[in-house]
């Protein structure tokens, strides 16, 4: 199996470029394995060079195997210089979407005989596709966000603030291993329920309502998310209606989720779903998405994803309806795509928790 420095320099010839420079974090630690918040790549088929300033000197040489390391205490870009890493007239590739407009422009004045070529989505294409090692980690940051949510369940009553349900989903991840939230926790109640992002606030949560867990967690990196709509008490025959809704259109999803899909042709199958129940238009974002070292990455599985779904893509799939007034209902999972079916990693219940 290629190493992910092969498999980036195998794109060299066909995109016409002798270098490919790697600026953004998680892309950096993905092809280095370098943690570090201030770094610099420059790859060629010759080899690999990672920059970084003194605060990194010890951790980049212990992460960091089979490459030039450099440590300067200025300009990463003008250390690039100093070393001749880039010379007149080579083609340098950088991904589009995540180095600044400013960055582009100093690279252009530093090195006028140099042609710098934005080649989006490089580096996620390959990060797309996980290894076991990959896997392994998200399965991990999976048990955690489960576990966290069957210990959060007793403790949602009429009363609590949403903050509070926050706090202890962070509080009891990080107790179970977790480096971090993979993103700040999502505790909507009542109306607030029908946000699709509603974060917590001091709203108490009350008899009766809908109550929408949308969070992860962080293990060694790769990232978890997990979305779990409960009932406090006894709710409206709607909001129960719209909740078998939703995990009708997940489970369709789930079942069509393999090898061989579209993005958008896997959000149809939930869409669809919700469609000939009369939700459609309260269904209101994307399927699903790629997660790893990014909580947001490719594949994207929404209505204009024409990506290829492939063994080794860890996606999520949560379909959801929000009626405003009334509330919302999303229920998602992360599965890994094989040859003919996914495997849902999550463990956590499905049913219509009445708390």
């Amino acid at each position: 199996m290629l190493s992910r420095l092969q498999q980036l320099c195998a794109q060299f010839d066909p995109f016409r470029i002798d270098a490919f420079l790697v600026t953004f974090p998680p892309h950096l630690r993905y092809m280095s394995g370098f943690t570090g918040s201030n770094g610099v790549a420059i790859i060629t088929k010759d080899g690999a060079a990672l920059i970084t300033d003194g605060r990194y000197s010890v951790q980049v040489r212990e992460q960091v195997r089979g490459w030039k390391i450099l440590i300067t205490q200025g300009s990463l870009f003008e250390k690039i210089r100093a070393q001749r890493l880039l010379k007149p007239g080579m083609r340098v590739g950088f991904d589009g979407n995540t180095v600044l407009y400013s960055q582009f422009l100093a690279l252009k004045k530093m090195f006028p005989k140099v042609k710098f070529l934005p080649k989006a989505d490089v580096v996620e294409k390959l990060a797309a596709v996980k290894d076991a090692n990959e896997i392994a980690k998200i399965r991990r940051a999976v048990e955690i966000t489960d576990t966290t949510f069957a210990e959060i369940l007793p403790l949602i009553k009429p009363g609590v603030p949403e903050l509070d349900i926050a706090a202890e989903i962070s509080y009891r991840q990080r107790k179970h291993g977790a480096e971090a939230d993979a993103f700040e926790s999502i505790v909507a109640s009542g109306e607030r329920s029908a946000l699709p992002h509603g974060r917590a606030t001091f709203k108490k949560i009350a008899n009766g309502e809908l109550l929408t867990l949308d969070f992860g967690a962080v293990y060694e990196g790769y990232h978890s998310d997990m979305t779990r709509t409960v009932a406090v008490g006894r709710i409206k025959p709607e909001a129960k209606k719209i909740y078998a809704v939703v995990r009708s259109a997940q489970e369709a999803a789930i079942e069509a989720a393999k090898s061989g899909i579209r993005g958008k042709e896997l959000d149809a199958v939930a869409r669809g779903v919700i469609r000939k129940k009369g939700y459609e238009k309260f269904f209101r974002h994307s399927l699903g998405h790629g997660i790893g070292l990014q909580i947001h990455e490719q594949p994207r599985i929404s209505v204009m994803s024409t990506a290829l779904l492939v063994p080794g893509n860890v996606v999520t799939i949560e379909p959801g309806v929000y009626i405003p007034h009334l509330g919302g209902v999303r229920i998602e999972d992360d599965v890994i795509i094989g040859e003919t079916s996914c495997e849902v990693l999550n463990r956590s219940p499905k049913e219509l928790l009445v708390l």
